[in-house]
Formats: structure tokens, sequence, C-alpha cells
């Protein structure tokens, strides 16, 4: 039986790559909705090759160019606007749900395809960053799974398969280190956008290689490592690892230690997400020793990368800090890709707004959108300031 995918995110870069590895696999797998912002062209040409059930585009003002490009001609079922988005993966015809979506606004779909059954395959660090109890809590009272598709995480999953009796001792996260490892701070407070967005190992979309130059990803996936796997804070570590070979390392209470390798290629932790507990063959290029003589690893450098440390501070906090620091960082890296602040400054910002915005120790849903809505409110005004 081929598993019904949804694609929310279908054409940011893990939706596209996503739409590869189901292109290689068609006895697989098949396409039943794909989703997107305001990228109307590219979804009317993902839409024609693969002929979803539906399609939503959120920006509601091309509405109207993707009906009448695919409704019309091939009668696909075309809808519009944010809450469309969340309500088309209670679609029974549905298997799983790939959510690419960046940010915050992957929340709430993440919560109604949960609510309604559906195993997830997940790209959205943020929705667990966010509302990581409330979304495990969730996922537990319905008996849905969530296969994670970030690489460190997925070789956590990878690494943990078969070892449920035995008990985690401690994970260690890889990181690359981003385009800027090494730098000083005096380095840093010069860096342009053009430099930060030419990541030494991955091919990503803006705002996560942002993210990964910042160090904030990988603060991201400390906190989505947490809620995965059932972890506490002192139980996760980071070290910095510039070939992005070993993708993550997990240590267990007999000191014995297992890790994934492979090449950096997104499409593998896609393509287990998605297949799951099958490992489908590949064409993928094939990594040798013989290229890597040298593994290298060293501590992060928090002082220079205090995303990092921010991240570590708002898991310790924990109520609705991890979302406050990420409304924050939404909001400076979009500010840095328009050229409206510095390289350092998106730090001072997320720092302020983690000292003012108003603290809830037990947040509800709600408690979790209005900490959203404040904190951009905050970081913007700290920008415009500035």
């Amino acid at each position: 039986m081929k598993k019904h995918i949804a694609i929310l995110g279908s054409t940011g870069s893990i939706g596209k790559q996503s739409l590869e590895v189901i292109s290689q696999h068609p006895e697989e797998f098949e396409v039943e909705v794909l989703t997107a912002q305001n990228n109307a062209d590219l979804l009317i040409k993902q839409a024609v090759k693969f002929r979803p059930n539906a399609v939503v585009i959120g920006n509601d003002k091309f509405y109207d160019k993707v009906s009448k490009a695919l409704f019309h001609k091939f009668g696909i079922k075309v809808y519009a606007g944010i809450d469309a988005i969340s309500q088309i993966v209670e679609m029974d015809s549905i298997d799983k749900v790939l959510v690419a979506i960046v940010g915050f606004a992957g929340l709430r779909p993440v919560i109604n395809a949960i609510k309604s059954g559906k195993q997830i395959a997940l790209a959205n660090k943020e929705s667990l960053v966010v509302a990581g109890e409330l979304i495990t809590g969730l996922a537990r009272e319905k008996g849905v799974n969530i296969y994670p598709i970030d690489s460190e995480h997925s070789a956590i999953f990878q690494c943990l398969s078969g070892e449920s009796d035995n008990a985690v001792e401690k994970i260690y996260l890889t990181s690359s280190g981003g385009p800027f490892r090494g730098k000083t701070k005096e380095f840093l407070c010069k860096v342009k956008k053009e430099q930060a967005l030419k990541h030494p190992n991955w091919n990503m979309g803006d705002k996560i290689t942002i993210d990964s130059a910042t160090m904030m990803n990988k603060g991201l996936e400390v906190i989505e490592a947490k809620w995965l796997f059932g972890l506490k804070h002192n139980q996760i570590d980071v070290v910095i690892h510039p070939q992005s070979v070993v993708h993550s390392i997990v240590q267990f209470h007999d000191g014995s230690m297992k890790a994934q390798m492979g090449l950096p290629d997104m499409r593998i932790p896609i393509q287990y997400a998605l297949s799951y507990p099958k490992r489908l063959k590949s064409d993928y290029e094939r990594f040798s020793f013989l290229d890597y003589p040298n593994l290298t690893f060293e501590m992060p450098d928090t002082k220079s990368f205090r995303n990092l440390a921010l991240a570590f501070e708002s898991l310790d906090k924990g109520g609705n800090m991890p979302c406050i620091m990420n409304a924050a960082n939404e909001v400076v890296v979009d500010a840095f890709l328009k050229d409206k602040i510095g390289f350092l400054e998106m730090s001072d910002i997320i720092e302020k707004c983690m000292h003012i915005v108003s603290f809830i120790a037990k947040p509800t849903y709600n408690d979790y959108v209005l900490t959203d809505k404040e904190t951009r409110k905050i970081a913007v005004s700290y920008i415009v300031n500035d």
C-alpha cells in the first residue's frame, strides 16, 4: 500500500528535496497534498507533476492564479489562507504529514495533524521548541509517532533503534560550526548576509542558514532533542564537527557510543522519516573514509556565538521562555536578511526580549500565541530604535 503524503511547505528547500525522494519511489509514496505560502508558480509546477488531491496557497491573493492553473485544467482542489493549511491536514486520505514550514507558523498545523491521528515527519523544529510539552503529550494521547527529519535528530533516532530497554546517558548533537567557525567577535560584527548565507556543507533555506551561522539552529535542536527523546538538559551536549559526516552520537549508561554517519545530504533523513521502518534503496553518493582521512571535533564557542548559550538558558528556564527566544530570533533573522541590523545585534535583541517579555511557567496554547505576538512586537521596537 502506498503512503499518501501531505507536504506542508513544498516549495522550500526541505519540501523540494522531499518531492525528489518521493519521485524516486513512486511505488512507495503518493503526494496527497501540497502547500506553499507565496511561491504560487512553483506550487503550480509541483502540482502539475505530482497531481495531488489538493493544494493550499497560504497567501490568498494568489488563489485565482493557482485555481485557474490547477482546478480548471486538472481538477486539483485549491484552497487558500493560513487557516486552510491547518485544516487540510485533517483529510482522511492523508497517511503522513511532512511539516517543512519554517518557524512558529508550523505549530498549529502540527497540532491539528496530531489531533487528527496523522503520523508526522517533522522538519519544523520550532513547533517542538515553542510547545514541546504540549505536542509530545498530545502525540502520546493520540498514538501518533513523530519522525524527525533534521539530520541530527534522525541520527539519534536511528542510533536508538533497538535500544528501548537501554538507558541513555547522554547524546551529542554535532554541528559543522557554520561559515564562521573560529572567528572572533571583531570579525563577526562586520559580517554581511552574503557571507552568512554561504554554509560550508549544507544546502538550506535562508532562515535556517542564518540560524546555522549564529549557532541558533543548534540551540533550537538542543531543545527539540529534549522533547523528541525525553531527555534532561544535562543529557544533551553539542560538539563541533566541521566535516558533517558524524551526524550525532548516543552514549549509553555502559559507556558505549553509537554514531550515525554519512555524507551531508538531507534526502537521506527525509527518506528515512517517510519510509520508516524500511530503508529504501537510493543512488545517492556514498561516503568513503579515504576521502575523509581526518574527522575532527571541538567544543563550541558560546562567547562569540551567544545564541547557543541563550538556547540552553531558555531550556533551563522552561515555560514560555523558548517561545520568547524563538519569536525574537525569527524577527531578528528577518531584519538581518533585510540589512536592518548587524550579525551580533541579533543575539543582543534576543537576550533583551528574554529578560523583558512576560514569563509564564505553565503556558497553554493561547499563551504561546500571545507570547509569540508580544515578543515580536518588542523585538521589532528594538530594531526600529537601533
